[in-house]
C-alpha cells in the first residue's frame, strides 16, 4: 500500500513530499522491495537547490542507480555543476556519488574537476577527491597521469583523513602501473612514508586518532601495505624501511587486537621485501607469539603466514615447532588443518621420529576428514626421512592399523615394495602383520598387505626365525585358519579375498604338511559367485592338476623391486597374483621393459601397417590385469603382439599354445630334421636359429635362438627383438641371460613361438641391442632364408 501511495505521489509531481517519499522508498529498497520507479525522482532531487533534497537525491542515486542503467548519464551535468558549487558539503556529495557509481564515461568527463579539487587547500574536499580519484583510475587507468602532479604535496598534509586517502590513492597507482611504481621509488616516496609512520609511533596520546592506545592504526596499516609494494624486489627501498619496520615490530602493544593487526601487516611487509635476516627472524617470532593468543582468528592467521614462510626461513620456524604441534590439539578444525600442513612442512631428518610420533597421535584422534590427508603426509615424510627400514615399516603399519580405510590406493603396493626390498626384515614384518590382523579385518589395506606377506614369507613365520623381537610359535594350520577367515569374513572386499586366495596358493610351495588342505580350499572357490575369485581358483586348481611341475617356479618368491621415475603412465607391478598400479620396475633383466616407441621401431622394417612388433617379456615384470593372469596357464605369453609397455585389458588367448602345454611330448621328433640357419653374423656376434614343430598344433613353429660372442670381451645388456607380418602371431619368451661370454665360451638361448595358420613363407626382421667395449651397440637385420620345413 505504501509503495502504491508513493507511486501516486510521484505521478502527481508533489514537490513538497518528494524528498520524504524517496527516503521511504530507499528504506523499502533496503528491505528488498523493488524501487526502480524512484530513479527519476532521485534525479529531480539532485537538480533541486535545497541541500536536504540533494542529500537524499544523491543517496538514492548511489543505491538505486549504477552504470548499467542509461539514466545515470543524465546526472553528469548536475554532478559537474555541484563539483563547482560554492558549498563544500554539496561538492562532497557530488564527489561521493561519482566515486561510488560513476561509469567510465562519467569519469572521463569529470576527471578534470576531480583533479582540481585534489589540489585545493580544503582538507574535507581533498580526502573525498582522493577517494574519487581512486575510482576514476580503476574505471579509466589511462587517466592516471592526470593525477600525478597532485600527489606531490598530498603526504605533506597534517590531516589524517587526507593522509589516509592519499596513501590509498598512491597504493592504487603503484599496483596498477609499473611505471608509476618506478617513478615513486625515484622521487623518494619511501622516506616520506617512513617519516609519517615514525611520527605516528612516537607521537603522544591524541584523543582524535587514538584507538585502544594506538595512534591511528588504520593509517599505519595503509602505510605498511604501501611500503610492502614499494620494497618488493627493490634493495634500496627495502634498506630504507628496515629500521622503521623493526621499530613498529618492537614498540607496538600486543594486548589489544588493534596492535595485532599492525604487527600482522608488519610481518607481511618484512616477509615480502628484501629485508635483513634478523628482521625476518623477528617477524617469525611475532607469528610465534600469535600462536599463543587466545583468539582463534589470530592463531589461524599466524599458522597460514608461517606456512608461506617455512620454505624460505625453515630454521626460524623450527624454533616454534612445539607450539605448532600443540595447535594440532585445538578444537577448531580450520586451525587443526593449518597446523597439520605446517607440521608436515617442518619434518626433516633430525626431527622425523618426534614429529611422526605427534602426527601418529593426531591421526589416532582426529576427525575422519583429516585422516586421508594426514596418512598421505605421513607416508611421504616417512619415505623421505626414514632413519631405518624397520622404523619405516613400523610407521606405515601403524598408519594402516589406525586409519587403513582412509589411505590412498597406492599405499598397499608401496608398502609391499618396501617390504620386498627389506630382505633382512622379512621375518620381522610377516610376524608383525600376522599379529596385527588376528581377529580384526576392519582395515582392508592392512589385511591385503598382511595376506601378501604371509603368502610370500609364510615359511619364515612358521619357522620362527625373527631376530628383531621374540618369535611366536605358529603352525601351518593356524596360518591357513587366518587366511580362510579373511576369505569368509563379511568385512573383506573382493580385492582382499583375492589377496588371501593367492596367498593360500603360494603357501602350497612354502608349507609341506597342509598341501591337501590348500587344494580343498582352492577347489571350493572354483564355483564362487565372485568371478574374480572363481577365475583365480580355476587357474590355481589347474596348476595343481595339469601343470603341477610348473607350480614351484610360478610361485617362487618375488625378487627385489626398485622404484623408478617414469614420465608416462604408471607401470603395472606383478605381485604373485596381485596386480597393483605403481611406478615400479623389477630387475633383472635390466632391459626387460622397453618404451613403446622403441618396441615399435620394428614397425617400419617390414613396411609398417601390417607388422606385429613383439618385445621380450621379463618373468618378473609381466603385464597383468585384475584377473590374476600371472598364474595363467599360459605363463608369460603375450599373444596379441602388442607392446607391453602400456598394460592392456585381457584378450582371449588363441588355443594353439594351450594344446602345447599337455602331458604329451611338446615337440615333434620328426622336426629334428629341420636344418638350422645363421640369422646374423657381424662384429663377433652370431645368432643361430634352430627349429621344432609343435606335436599338437602343426601351425606352431618353435624357434630357439643361440647367441654367441667370438670377441675377447663379453657383451652385456643383450636384448633380442623381432617383428613379423600381421598374418603371423609371434611370442618371445624370456632369454636365459643378458650377458654373452667372450671367446665363444657360452651362449644365450631364447625361444620364439610363431603361429602360422595360413602356411605362408616366414619372414622376420630382428633388432639387436647390447653393450660392448663400453659402447652401446644396435643393429637391424632381415631374416628371409627360413627352411621350407619350418613353415610348410
Amino acid at each position: 500500500k505504501e509503495c502504491a501511495a508513493i507511486r501516486s505521489s510521484f505521478r502527481e509531481e508533489d514537490n513538497t513530499y518528494r524528498c520524504r517519499n524517496v527516503a521511504k522508498l530507499l528504506y523499502m529498497h533496503m528491505l528488498g522491495y523493488p524501487a526502480h520507479f524512484g530513479q527519476l525522482e532521485c534525479l529531480k532531487l539532485i537538480a533541486s537547490q535545497k541541500f536536504t533534497d540533494k542529500r537524499i537525491g544523491y543517496l538514492g542515486a548511489m543505491l538505486l542507480l549504477d552504470e548499467r542503467q542509461d539514466v545515470h548519464l543524465l546526472m553528469t551535468n548536475c554532478i559537474k555543476n555541484d563539483l563547482n558549487h560554492s558549498t563544500q558539503y554539496v561538492q562532497g556529495l557530488a564527489l561521493c556519488t561519482l566515486g561510488c557509481m560513476g561509469s567510465s564515461e562519467m569519469c572521463r568527463d569529470l576527471a578534470g574537476e576531480v583533479e582540481k579539487l585534489l589540489k585545493t587547500s580544503n582538507s574535507y574536499l581533498r580526502k573525498k577527491a582522493a577517494l574519487c580519484a581512486v575510482h576514476v583510475i580503476r574505471k579509466v587507468p589511462e587517466l592516471m597521469e592526470m593525477f600525478l602532479p597532485a600527489t606531490k604535496n598530498l603526504l605533506n598534509e597534517k590531516n589524517h583523513g587526507v593522509l589516509h586517502t592519499s596513501v590509498v590513492l598512491l597504493t592504487e597507482m603503484c599496483e596498477r602501473s609499473p611505471d608509476m611504481l618506478a617513478h615513486f621509488r625515484k622521487v623518494s616516496l619511501v622516506p616520506q612514508l617512513v617519516r609519517i609512520l615514525k611520527n605516528l609511533i612516537m607521537s603522544g596520546y591524541s584523543p582524535e586518532h587514538d584507538v585502544s592506545g594506538i595512534s591511528d592504526p588504520f593509517l599505519q596499516v595503509r602505510i605498511l601495505r604501501l611500503l610492502r609494494i614499494l620494497g618488493r624486489n627493490d634493495d634500496d627501498s627495502s634498506e630504507a624501511m628496515n629500521d622503521i619496520l623493526a621499530q613498529v615490530a618492537t614498540n607496538t602493544e600486543t594486548s589489544k587486537n588493534v596492535g595485532n593487526a599492525i604487527l600482522y601487516e608488519t610481518v607481511l611487509t618484512i616477509m615480502d621485501i628484501k629485508s635483513e635476516s634478523g628482521l625476518r627472524v623477528l617477524a617469525i617470532n611475532i607469528l610465534g607469539r600469535f600462536l599463543l593468543n587466545n583468539d582463534k582468528n589470530i592463531r589461524y592467521v599466524a599458522l597460514t603466514s608461517l606456512l608461506k614462510t617455512v620454505q624460505t626461513d625453515h630454521n626460524a620456524v623450527q624454533r616454534h615447532r612445539s607450539t605448532i604441534v600443540d595447535c594440532l590439539k585445538d578444537l577448531d578444525v580450520s586451525i587443526k588443518r593449518r597446523a597439520m600442513e605446517l607440521s608436515f612442512a617442518l619434518v626433516n631428518g633430525n626431527n622425523v621420529r618426534g614429529m611422526m610420533k605427534e602426527l601418529l597421535y593426531f591421526l589416532d584422534s582426529c576427525e575422519p576428514e583429516f585422516k586421508a590427508d594426514c596418512a598421505s603426509g605421513i607416508f611421504l615424510a616417512a619415505e623421505k626421512y626414514a632413519p631405518s627400514k624397520r622404523w619405516h615399516i613400523d610407521t606405515i603399519m601403524r598408519v594402516l592399523t589406525t586409519a587403513g580405510s582412509y589411505v590412498r590406493d597406492d599405499a598397499v603396493p608401496n608398502l609391499i615394495q618396501l617390504i620386498t626390498n627389506s630382505v633382512e626384515m622379512h621375518a620381522y614384518t610377516v610376524q608383525r602383520l600376522y599379529k596385527a590382523i588376528l581377529g580384526d579385518y576392519s582395515q582392508q589395506p592392512l589385511v591385503q598387505v598382511a595376506s601378501w606377506c604371509i603368502g610370500e614369507y609364510g615359511d619364515l613365520l612358521v619357522s620362527g626365525q625373527c631376530e628383531e623381537e621374540e618369535p611366536i610359535q605358529v603352525t601351518e594350520d593356524e596360518v591357513l585358519d587366518i587366511l580362510e577367515s579373511v576369505l569368509i569374513s563379511n568385512m573383506s572386499a573382493s580385492v582382499t579375498r583375492g589377496y588371501a586366495l593367492t596367498a593360500i596358493m603360494k603357501l602350497s610351495t612354502r608349507f609341506t604338511c597342509t598341501v591337501n588342505r590348500i587344494k580343498k580350499v582352492v577347489s571350493i572357490y572354483g564355483s564362487s559367485i565372485d568371478v574374480e575369485l572363481q577365475q583365480r581358483a580355476v587357474e590355481y586348481n589347474a596348476l595343481f592338476k595339469k601343470y603341477d611341475h610348473m607350480r614351484p617356479a610360478l610361485l617362487e618368491r618375488m625378487p627385489v623391486m626398485e622404484k623408478v621415475t617414469t614420465n608416462g603412465p604408471a607401470e603395472i607391478v606383478q605381485t604373485n597374483g596381485e596386480t597393483e598400479t605403481a611406478v615400479l620396475e623389477t630387475k633383472p633383466p635390466p632391459s626387460g621393459l622397453q618404451p613403446a616407441n622403441q618396441a615399435n621401431d620394428l614397425l617400419d622394417l617390414l613396411g609398417g601397417s601390417d607388422i606385429t612388433p613383439v618385445i621380450p617379456t621379463a618373468p618378473t615384470s609381466k603385464p597383468a590385469t585384475a584377473g590374476g593372469e600371472l598364474l595363467d596357464l599360459l605363463g608369460d605369453l603375450n599373444l596379441t603382439g602388442s607392446p607391453v609397455s602400456a598394460p592392456a585389458p585381457q584378450i582371449a588367448q588363441p588355443p594353439f599354445l594351450l594344446d602345447g602345454l599337455t602331458t604329451q611330448p611338446l615337440f615333434n621328433d620328426i622336426a629334428a630334421g629341420i636344418p638350422s640357419i645363421t640369422a646374423y653374423n657381424k662384429n663377433g656376434l652370431k645368432i643361430d636359429f634352430t627349429f621344432e614343430r609343435s606335436n599338437t598344433n602343426p601351425s606352431v613353429t618353435v624357434i630357439t635362438i643361440q647367441a654367441s660372442n667370438s670377441t675377447e670381451l663379453e657383451m652385456t645388456d643383450f636384448v633380442f627383438q623381432a617383428a613379423v607380418p600381421k598374418t603371423f602371431q609371434l611370442q618371445l619368451l624370456s632369454p636365459s641371460s643378458s650377458v654373452i661370454p667372450a671367446f665363444n665360451s657360452g651362449t644365450i638361448t631364447q625361444v620364439i613361438k610363431v603361429l602360422n595358420p595360413q602356411k605362408q613363407q616366414l619372414r622376420m626382421r630382428i633388432k639387436l641391442t647390447y653393450n660392448h667395449k663400453g659402447s652401446a651397440m644396435q643393429d637391424l637385420a632381415e631374416v628371409n632364408n627360413f627352411p621350407p620345413q619350418s613353415w610348410q
